[in-house]
């Protein structure tokens, strides 16, 4: 009982750091500005559910799914970190920011699934823990069933905080915001380089 307590505690420990839902509360609100809470609420739901979708799916067959196509834990990080890189650009430049005043926020726009759902949510990171905390469970169903259970509820969490982004941005306002995205948007363009750095790491040339 011992050892599957300090298990939960790990494995839950772990998905909330590579996950870290406070800290994509303000990418969310970053890549949501100009939208009503409602709006928000359904992407943030849409995301999370995504994302449950992917890690799920990549949990239970990841390995043999990239091997299957030929594609390296490594190679996938690195084309994470390229598209996660242009989602930098386009909040460096502002090219998704709304104004509130005078213009309805584009209904083409929905970050649900890129990068939200993945790769910010359901980033190699996360994908890599979960195959791995589903070998290190046993690999069989009741083990496979209580690592899935406990990112179904990291995922909750990471809604819980989805939700809260409305009253944040209140409180910082429009040129909080603005600075917030900017500031993070370099941040996440150094991310997607560390994405890049590791996966090529990962295959060996450094």
């Amino acid at each position: 009982m011992m050892m599957d307590t300090a298990f939960l505690i790990t494995s839950f420990a772990t998905l909330f750091v590579v996950i870290d839902p406070p800290g994509l509360v303000p990418l969310f609100i970053a890549l949501t500005q100009g939208m009503d809470a409602e709006h928000r609420r359904r992407l943030g739901l849409r995301a999370c559910l995504i994302a449950g979708m992917l890690l799920t799916l990549f949990g239970l067959f990841g390995e043999s799914i990239l091997g299957f196509i030929g594609i390296s834990m490594p190679a996938f990080r690195i084309a994470g970190g390229i598209l996660l890189f242009l989602t930098a650009l386009d909040m460096l430049f502002e090219r998704r920011t709304q104004r509130r005043e005078g213009q309805q926020p584009d209904p083409d726009h929905d970050p649900s699934v890129f990068p939200l759902a993945t790769p910010l949510i359901a980033g190699p990171g996360a994908i890599a823990s979960m195959i791995l905390l589903i070998g290190e469970s046993g690999g069989d169903w009741p083990g496979t069933l209580t690592v899935l259970g406990l990112m179904a509820a990291m995922l909750i969490v990471t809604f819980l905080f989805f939700l809260a982004s409305t009253p944040i941005e209140r409180l910082l306002g429009r040129t909080g915001t603005v600075v917030i995205t900017r500031l993070l948007g370099m941040l996440l363009a150094a991310l997607s380089v560390q994405f890049v750095l590791d996966g090529i790491r990962g295959t060996g040339f450094l």
